[in-house]
């Protein structure tokens, strides 16, 4: 069966650039930065693919995943930050963590209610890239609720800064607004079952926690162990959904240092829960920090292994929808989606 694909992208995704941070006792540079969109956008044209740029859908699907407050602090926060007397930096970012019985009483209160971690720094032009980010992965979600006929049945969607650590109304993890969160509640318009399949390297607490009491949304994630790796408070196999969700949650932690093999012994079954969930449309968070050069893998998957990734996205026969979030080895970031790319066309 020949599948059809199409992807889309946006300029404005480049501009969120993070500055160095303090976090764990000391200072970090920025791994997720524009520099990682130029490299991605290679693989396409080295395969002569058109990457076709995003419209905007809009605020409404945000809003349907996102409290109204924290996507208020988003958009306006780095204002308020920068016009308040003190300087209090040039993004903003807290040491003070005080999401509950907090008022929000000054932008310092909402970044100690909104941050959930150090490493979601918001910077002058990040909110553009945020939104932007969000509407790239919505055109996706568009085109297959709007036009079964002209829909292509596997999307790919570049997806910066990425989304699957965003809680419903917190930021971590290099994340902000939740893609795969906001497209699969956009997409129940139509399709009575959506699973969200997740292969970063990092398990994605932000969609577990938004769709962790529901039935209709699947999410099921390949991850290394949390414990003391980020986000270090959520992907036991154990947590498994709760009320009308038990059982539609379900977390593989990988041992660190699993190989390639053992990583794809893994993804079967988690692709084998989706099966029997009998998804109506798929929605793909890929993470290339996977990669075993990675600065944050914790397994050993080869530039091949991502071709083969992509082969079973495809063999599930479903429309598919790729959010290429994770992976900050750049060297090789444009060769890794290269070999995805290819294995989903060929």
């Amino acid at each position: 069966m020949t599948r059809k694909m199409k992807i889309y992208s946006h300029d404005n995704l480049s501009l969120h650039r993070p500055l160095p941070y303090f976090s764990y006792g000391k200072m970090h540079e920025p791994l997720e930065i524009p520099e990682r969109m130029t490299e991605l956008l290679k693989a396409p044209k080295a395969l002569g693919l058109e990457v076709t740029t995003a419209k905007e859908i809009g605020m409404a699907p945000i809003l349907a995943v996102h409290d109204f407050g924290y996507v208020d602090f988003l958009k306006h926060g780095y204002n308020e930050w920068r016009a308040v007397e003190e300087d209090l930096g040039p993004q903003v970012q807290t040491g003070i963590f005080v999401p509950y019985d907090n008022p929000g009483l000054g932008i310092m209160a909402k970044a100690a209610k909104y941050q959930a971690d150090d490493s979601a720094p918001i910077s002058e032009h990040s909110w553009t890239s945020i939104y932007w980010s969000a509407q790239t992965a919505l055109n996706a979600a568009d085109a297959l609720l709007s036009d079964d006929s002209g829909a292509s049945d596997i999307q790919l969607c570049f997806s910066r800064p990425p989304g699957h650590h965003a809680r419903r109304s917190a930021a971590g993890g290099f994340c902000y607004l939740n893609n795969a969160a906001i497209i699969a509640e956009y997409l129940r318009q139509k399709y009575s079952r959506v699973a969200i399949i997740d292969t970063d390297m990092h398990h994605g607490q932000g969609i577990q926690e938004i769709f962790y009491a529901r039935s209709d949304v699947l999410y099921t994630s390949v991850h290394g162990d949390p414990v003391n790796f980020y986000p270090a408070v959520s992907g036991h196999t154990f947590e498994r959904g709760t009320g009308a969700g038990e059982g539609y949650n379900v977390n593989f932690p990988m041992p660190h240092g699993t190989d390639e093999a053992g990583f794809f012994d893994y993804i079967d079954q988690s692709i084998e829960s989706v099966k029997l969930f009998d998804a109506d449309v798929i929605v793909h968070v890929l993470g290339f920090d996977v990669y075993k050069d990675d600065p944050e893998a914790r397994c050993q998957v080869s530039t091949e292994g991502f071709k083969i990734l992509a082969q079973k996205m495809r063999a599930l026969d479903k429309p598919v929808i790729v959010l290429v979030e994770g992976g900050y080895y750049r060297p090789k970031l444009n060769e890794n989606l290269q070999a995805f790319l290819s294995g989903l066309i060929e």
